[in-house]
């Protein structure tokens, strides 16, 4: 079974990763969207509440599954017999990033290749800091996140 990993902090999920995922997940028979714990990073967020929101989301998809990890993704990812990364890319900025990773991920299992996706153009300025940022300053984000990830982003915000 060819499976993918599709990683992220996810805080929030937002319809740039649904997209991602969506795409990924007529590749590959099965995808893993994995919520990282990233200790560098202050969430807003739960890991659990983060799983909720991308099962909401994903919930008429019979070959992807949610899951968390700690640790390497590439230890995770041959941990769940995963062949693939999947990155999405919005800019070139993305882009030297993610093939620094890529290439670390490389030396460290070569057997588990990175595949990157170019993010839908309607997407490509889309970033959960962003969703963030606009939420707290009360602006719509209905375009951006699914009504469950909206209505908790303005409960979060509400007394602030």
């Amino acid at each position: 079974m060819s499976i993918a990993i599709c990683p992220g902090s996810f805080d929030p999920i937002t319809k740039g990763h649904l997209d991602i995922i969506d795409r990924a997940s007529t590749i590959f028979e099965k995808v893993i969207v994995a919520v990282a714990h990233n200790m560098e990073k202050k969430p807003l967020f739960t890991p659990q509440e983060r799983i909720e929101f991308i099962s909401d989301a994903l919930n008429d998809y019979n070959n992807v599954e949610i899951d968390s990890f700690t640790g390497l993704l590439v230890d995770y990812a041959k941990k769940k017999n995963a062949k693939a990364i999947i990155r999405g890319l919005r800019a070139v900025s993305d882009f030297e990033f993610e093939i620094q990773m890529a290439l670390m991920n490389r030396r460290l299992h070569g057997e588990i290749v990175t595949a990157f996706m170019a993010a839908n153009e309607k997407y490509t300025y889309l970033n959960s800091r962003i969703i963030k940022e606009i939420a707290q300053l009360k602006g719509d984000v209905s375009k951006f996140v699914t009504p469950l990830v909206e209505e908790q982003l303005k409960k979060k915000y509400m007394n602030k």
